[in-house]
């Protein structure tokens, strides 16, 4: 089954529109899909929406809707939404879907018939918010954790499944598949919930309190609770039980959730699986939030992103990019405009777009625009297509393992790699050379292929861009992006490369910036071309307002380089919580590998500046006395992005 890979996105909850989190969870699992299949692997991909339930009937009320035509019109801008951003399930499921309840009530009938469904009445704390029944440990003062109300006590008669008699068997399979659920704060967090008794699932609703839902077949008195309807949607997805991509997909089931839905998904599911006798999915991987200025996303506090504004204001390419690059799997992130802006022109703009540009003119102008022959001669750029040659297999473990961020980040490190070799050779000056004729033909080979290869890398994230950039070196992209794409020296001498438009125009200021712009001129002319600043600063002294704007953060440095323009500067990688690269100036008193790991402060809302071509998104804060630099260190078990104050 090693070559066969079936992804999952959740199932969106219809009680509200496609946001920022649902484009992400779904732009992993089509990165993952683009990328099995392009290391020759068979793929099936799912997503769909979640209809039925308490809140789908609330929110139908309020819009004075049916439950039926409400989640018509919400499931239809989910699935309009996914091609906006490139993404191609193979199929769109609704748990509303004929089939989908048929499966359900089958698989109902049979853990009912074999004795794992019990009928019993019950008391306890029920969230509306989370539909279910909530535990005392659950709570936090009193409060749902995730809704921020008090539970409401109810005592009525339901069915239970009987999880809590599988409890051990799901502790002895998590502990022996290291990689069931990933990354391991989040197998760790499962294994911990399990250290307690399991309590066994109320999987029913009495149609006294709720009509919409999948009646139990058993007994039409009642619906079956959302969860245990929902999470068997990744069966209905392949046609279980009979159906082919059913015998052919499940064994090879991921499935990537927000961490919000953990418990269902890490402990119902699984439990689920065993009771009839499915094999349990190969992986659970699970990411952090998206937050908007550190607070989670809600149509309450008005921060919602929306997937078409991304696109309408970066591009699909640059917005799946962006996501993939910002967000560490795993972690929290937090959005802003501006920080995609940077990353568009940093990394897209600058680096992508400046190597094509200028390797297509150099080989237009010297080689008229026709693939020299690689004649492998020692030197930067032999450097280079041996970095690249390498370069593929840890791309692979790092894809493979879900951490696309990484990935991303190594292919960036073979362009810049690239730049720098245009900047070391300088071709135009080994054009003027007879005598240097071959070098530049290696040269110019090693920069096409460069860019072929990592335009190949790179597809599952940016389609759109690699496949322009393979077509304009007459190659056919569905030959190129497939297993043998990932060897180098595919190119032939003699093809025709052809001239593109660039494929990520640099984005300029946000309106709010060039607004303060245009005050900050007006004030200069108003003063005579001098800007008055009438406060403490200029008596050197800093007013608690000011020194509020600072925000001070713990990070954790994941990764150190020298810079690779200048011996006095470090390039660190570090998370706080999210990913971003600091510019240090302490290469004279730190190595590289002696900053790893370390938990220190940094200025988190600096305005990103470029520092000899590498963006710093930070300050780093040393102290320094006669014996030289320190680093100001925080304890070890300090979360990264906790604030300093």
């Amino acid at each position: 089954m090693s070559n066969r890979f079936y992804v999952t996105t959740p199932i969106y909850y219809v009680n509200a529109e496609p946001h920022l989190g649902h484009a992400y969870s779904t732009v992993v699992a089509d990165v993952q899909n683009r990328f099995h299949k392009l290391i020759g692997h068979e793929t099936f991909f799912l997503t769909g929406t979640d209809e039925h339930g308490d809140k789908i009937v609330q929110a139908a009320q309020k819009m004075g809707l049916s439950p039926k035509e409400y989640t018509d019109i919400i499931s239809e801008k989910f699935a309009k939404t996914w091609p906006l951003l490139n993404i191609r399930p193979d199929r769109f499921i609704r748990t509303t879907d004929p089939q989908h309840i048929k499966t359900v009530q089958m698989v109902l009938q049979k853990v009912f018939d074999q004795g794992d469904i019990e009928f019993r009445e019950y008391e306890g704390l029920y969230c509306f918010g989370c539909e279910r029944f909530l535990i005392e440990r659950e709570l936090v003062d009193g409060k749902c954790p995730d809704h921020k109300v008090a539970p409401t006590r109810l005592k009525e008669k339901n069915y239970f499944f009987l999880m809590s008699k599988y409890q051990q068997w799901l502790i002895d399979h998590i502990k022996s598949n290291p990689e069931f659920i990933t990354p391991q704060r989040y197998r760790n967090e499962v294994l911990s919930f399990l250290k307690e008794p399991l309590d066994d699932l109320c999987i029913s609703r009495p149609v006294t309190r709720l009509t919409w839902g999948v009646p139990l077949p058993f007994d039409s008195n009642f619906v079956t609770y959302v969860w245990f309807d929902a999470l068997i949607n990744y069966l209905t997805g392949l046609d279980y039980p009979d159906g082919q991509n059913f015998a052919k997909f499940w064994p090879a089931a991921n499935h990537v959730i927000a961490k919000d839905i953990l418990k269902p998904h890490g402990i119902y599911w699984p439990i689920m699986l065993h009771a009839i006798g499915i094999e349990p999915y190969q992986s659970l991987h699970v990411h952090g939030y998206w937050k908007i200025k550190d607070e989670k996303m809600s149509k309450s506090l008005g921060n919602i992103i929306r997937p078409k504004w991304l696109v309408e204001n970066f591009g699909a390419d640059a917005t799946r990019y962006c996501l993939m690059r910002e967000m560490n799997f795993g972690l929290d992130a937090s959005f802003s405009y501006d920080a995609f802006v940077t990353r568009i022109n940093a990394d897209l703009a600058n680096d992508l777009g400046n190597l094509l540009s200028r390797s297509t003119t150099m080989l237009h102008k010297f080689r008229q625009g026709l693939i020299p022959p690689e004649r492998v001669i020692e030197g930067p750029q032999d450097d280079l297509r041996h970095h690249l040659s390498a370069l593929v297999p840890s791309w692979q473990k790092l894809m493979s393992d879900f951490q696309v961020h990484n990935a991303l980040q190594e292919i960036w490190k073979a362009l810049n790699m690239a730049n720098k070799v245009i900047d070391t050779t300088a071709p135009w000056q080994l054009a003027k050379e007879t005598t240097k004729a071959q070098l530049l033909d290696d040269v110019l080979y090693c920069l096409m292929e460069t860019l072929r290869l990592s335009a190949v890398l790179v597809s599952p994230v940016i389609p759109e861009a690699a496949e322009k950039i393979l077509s304009s070196m007459g190659l056919d992209p569905a030959g190129e992006l497939g297993p043998s794409g990932l060897s180098w020296g595919r190119l032939k001498e003699g093809a025709k490369v052809a001239k593109i438009p660039p494929l990520f125009p640099r984005i300029g200021p946000s309106k709010k910036e060039a607004q303060g712009a245009q005050i900050h001129d007006k004030a200069k002319k108003q003063k005579g071309g001098k800007v008055e600043e009438k406060t403490a600063s200029n008596q050197g002294l800093v007013t608690i307002e000011d020194f509020q704007k600072v925000q001070l953060r713990v990070a954790e440095i994941v990764s150190a380089e020298k810079h690779p323009n200048a011996d006095r500067l470090l390039k660190l990688t570090v998370k706080a919580p999210e990913e971003r690269t600091i510019v240090a100036g302490i290469a004279e008193h730190f190595s590289p590998e002696s900053l790893v790991g370390k938990k220190v402060i940094i200025v988190a809302n600096l305005k990103p500046v470029k520092l000899r071509g590498v963006t710093s998104q930070g300050m780093l804060l040393v102290a320094k006395d006669s014996k030289g630099l320190h680093l100001l260190e925080v304890s070890p078990d300090t979360e990264p992005g906790a604030k300093v104050s």
